[in-house]
């Protein structure tokens, strides 16, 4: 059997372990501590708010709606082409997702259905709570066009960035473009703590909001009290001391990344259906995944069957995230278009991503892909 390639995997930088041992030298092993505390500063320094680091980036979206104040009867606009985790904290709260249509240009909330949806919602008498924005595999929304929208009717935003730590739009951090943020540090993520997540607020008062519920909201004073509904969702001090080593090699993680988007788009060029997920000209797409698309007519194969071949060579890869109207989970929930996203769900295929990944490797994986094409005549 030969080795096995995964789509991303976590990759070291070196200084993460020095950090982990001075968290065990400390005896801060539980969910304070100075490595949480410097991680926690550190971010914050990177993107230019403050922060809170959480146990996941679902945590960190959870704490994020319930400050918008989304709650019982509430509707939440999503798209409908992400992860599940996106939506789910919506139910988390009692409120109702609302999907919308991805565009082609960055395969995400496509601003002009978005538009439609706010006016009809207006014209109704009921606007949704807020609007989810997530920033799909590393590239970031059309987040003026977003904003503008939302803005026009009072609808506050929060983005998902969890698979865009890096990312940028306009030159602005992916994160730093709505009220309230989120990330994630999962362990598939360009960088992580095992597992964790980030959330980032424009108002610092928000944040240490946040901090509070994640605590179990315990009020001041020695006495265990608590008057509101808190969460056990505070990221360790010993993970955090992860989260710093990570922090120093960010940049060069998405320089990996994105050159091996670039690699794979490069050795493909000579076939004809194969495409490499848009890069938008509105900022840096981190190319978390490398994401493509398949015309099977022209490629000679579709997605299922490149993925089939590529698992018979023990290589890991995935389609493109099953649009949220098309899961069960979510049957009866309102969608505006999907065509698209069924589109691009249908024919995307993310291929071995991991920053990581060696020459050899790399070669392994086109070797196989160029293996099921049809020569261009």
């Amino acid at each position: 059997m030969k080795k096995r390639i995964y789509l991303s995997v976590p990759h070291m930088g070196g200084d993460e372990e020095s950090f982990v041992r001075a968290a065990f030298a400390s005896n801060w092993l539980s969910t304070v501590g100075p490595e949480l505390d410097a991680f926690e500063g550190e971010f914050a320094a990177r993107i230019g708010r403050p922060c809170v680091a959480l146990s996941s980036g679902t945590a960190a979206l959870h704490l994020g709606l319930r400050l918008l104040g989304v709650g019982p009867g509430d509707e939440v606009v999503s798209p409908t082409l992400t992860f599940v985790a996106s939506v789910n904290p919506v139910v988390y709260l009692g409120a109702r997702p609302v999907f919308v249509d991805a565009d082609r240009e960055s395969w995400n909330m496509d601003p002009q259905r978005l538009a439609d949806v706010l006016a009809a919602k207006a014209a109704s008498g009921r606007l949704p709570r807020a609007v989810m924005v997530v920033h799909l595999y590393g590239q970031t929304a059309d987040m003026d066009a977003i904003v503008a929208c939302c803005q026009r009717y009072g609808v506050p935003v929060i983005e998902d960035a969890a698979e865009a730590v890096g990312a940028s739009y306009k030159g602005r951090p992916a994160g730093t473009l709505a009220p309230v943020s989120a990330f994630s540090f999962n362990g598939n993520k360009i960088i992580t703590t095992t597992s964790g997540g980030m959330l980032a607020a424009s108002d610092p008062a928000w944040v240490e909001k946040a901090r509070f519920w994640s605590q179990q909201a315990r009020d001041p004073g020695i006495a265990y009290h608590h008057t509101e509904m808190g969460y056990n969702y505070r990221l360790s001090n010993v993970l955090a001391g992860i989260g710093r080593g990570q922090l120093r090699v960010l940049d060069e993680r998405v320089r990996r990344r994105r050159e091996i988007a670039f690699l794979y788009r490069d050795a493909f060029a000579d076939l004809s259906g194969i495409e490499l997920m848009p890069q938008a000209p509105h900022g840096l797409h981190t190319n978390w995944l490398s994401a493509f698309l398949i015309d099977p007519a022209r490629f000679g194969a579709d997605r299922d069957q490149i993925i089939e071949a590529l698992a018979g060579e023990n290589i890991e890869s995935r389609p493109v995230w099953k649009p949220m109207h098309l899961q069960p989970l979510y049957k009866d929930a309102e969608c505006v278009g999907g065509e698209v996203a069924e589109d691009l769900f249908s024919r995307g295929i993310c291929l071995p991503s991991s920053s990581n990944l060696q020459e050899d490797e790399l070669a392994r994986i086109i070797h196989v892909v160029r293996s099921v094409a049809r020569p261009r005549p």
